[in-house]
């Protein structure tokens, strides 16, 4: 892990995918047969405004510094870190989960409230490096507690009381390419551009 991308520079432009590999067979007969691999991840890609020399130099340094896709670090996509949902209180795993699961009892929300988050948001467990998704909108009971869908299914099992991150969500990624580019036009402005991939 080499720290966190720089933020000094907003992205003007940024495309989240969810990556998701599936194997599909189609018969003579057109019957189709479709099975998943098992695996998810996210994918992130942005591009700059215009720069100014000083701004693309920190950037590039930066991308240059992972040495192409060797190095792991952290991003909190500007578009996705405010929740839609209300987020509020201080949540926690209630009671232990498995890999596999798809629904995670949570407790410590703020009590009674609609949409305390909303499909969509996203939410990362203290100690892991994968983010999942809310798949449904979510209310919390009078005593705080939640239960939350997620997609995808937990990748390793949570303990009681593991801590979660609802909001700035930082992504752990590798640049999905060994070559990085800086451009300069002619006006004396630079581009720059980011293709990241999750790392789990």
């Amino acid at each position: 892990m080499s720290g966190a991308y720089p933020t000094t520079v907003a992205l003007a432009d940024m495309t989240i995918t969810s990556l998701e590999p599936t194997q599909v067979s189609v018969s003579h007969s057109l019957k189709r047969q479709v099975r998943t691999r098992g695996g998810q991840r996210w994918a992130i890609r942005g591009s700059y405004a215009p720069l100014t020399r000083v701004q693309a130099a920190e950037l590039f340094a930066f991308s240059v510094k992972q040495k192409g896709q060797f190095e792991t670090f952290t991003i909190v996509p500007p578009t996705v870190s405010t929740p839609m949902g209300v987020a509020t209180g201080t949540p926690l795993v209630n009671g232990a989960h498995v890999a596999g699961d798809t629904t995670i009892a949570t407790d410590g929300w703020t009590t009674s409230t609609t949409d305390i988050l909303k499909a969509g948001d996203f939410l990362k467990f203290a100690g892991h490096d994968k983010v999942y998704m809310l798949t449904a909108d979510a209310t919390s009971s009078g005593g705080g507690a939640v239960t939350v869908s997620i997609h995808p299914a937990l990748m390793s099992a949570l303990a009681n009381n593991e801590g979660i991150t609802v909001s700035s969500v930082p992504f752990t990624v590798a640049f999905a390419s060994d070559q990085q580019d800086v451009s300069e036009a002619a006006s004396g402005t630079f581009g720059f551009s980011i293709s990241l991939v999750e790392v789990v």
